[in-house]
């Protein structure tokens, strides 16, 4: 069933979907009257719906069914990512928003190769941001999974302050992910690094603040590999594969 998602929350027994979301429905899809969709709202309600009439311009459906969305994880975890080289940010976005990451926020650190100016960085982010959009319509998230600007690695780490725990994987070693998840967190940050990984003084940053270093183990992932087992795992630690 396809999936879509609205801005507002649904009153009553009908509803319109316009814009981009239309046109996508109408002419890519080719949905006709009588075929069903599922809207979800922002306060998490699963609305199943028939389609009444379908145009490019609007698409008018019917709920016949509505009930709280349980796709989320019951944590919520945040990926720091540093740019990587190329267009491997968008891999990492599209798979991190399939395994249940809320949010996701470039990094520039001290290793990155990849340092686009202001003006490049506005547009990768807003198609970053239909990235994480198409993927959360097609893994079924609850959400929309938010791409942040583009930050410094000092201003992550601030950022980072307000989660109930952190931690950056680095290539140097540290703890299994396994021992620093008690699973009574509701927030988890975790930085992944460029190809050039991290440098000491960023990962004392984060411990600093109280977060910890973190292993994948002993063998060297890719920048685009690293974020997605760091997510597999802490999704399975905290019960969120079951």
């Amino acid at each position: 069933m396809a999936w879509f998602f609205s801005e507002d929350e649904i009153n009553g027994n009908s509803y319109i979907i316009e814009g981009k979301d239309a046109e996508h429905i109408a002419k890519s899809l080719r949905m006709k009257k009588g075929e069903e969709i599922t809207i979800v709202t922002p306060k998490l309600v699963q609305h199943s719906c028939v389609i009444e009439s379908s145009a490019s311009s609007q698409v008018a459906v019917n709920i016949i069914e509505s009930k709280p969305c349980e796709n989320e994880p019951d944590v919520e975890v945040t990926l720091y990512q540093a740019l990587p080289k190329g267009d491997k940010m968008e891999l990492i976005i599209q798979k991190a928003v399939e395994l249940g990451v809320s949010k996701i926020v470039p990094v520039i650190s001290a290793r990155c190769i990849s340092r686009p100016d202001e003006k490049s960085l506005a547009k990768k982010q807003i198609r970053w941001q239909k990235i994480a959009k198409e993927a959360a319509q097609q893994s079924r998230r609850g959400i929309i999974p938010t791409v942040e600007r583009t930050v410094t690695f000092k201003q992550a780490s601030e950022l980072s302050k307000s989660n109930d725990r952190n931690i950056i994987f680095y290539e140097c070693g540290g703890e299994s992910v396994k021992s620093l998840i008690k699973g009574k967190e509701k927030t988890i940050g975790i930085f992944i690094g460029s190809e050039g990984g991290f440098e000491k003084s960023e990962v004392e940053l984060i411990a600093n603040n109280g977060g910890s270093a973190a292993t994948l183990g002993k063998r060297i992932l890719r920048a685009e590999t690293a974020p997605l087992a760091a997510l597999s795992i802490i999704m399975y630690e905290t019960g969120n594969f079951e």
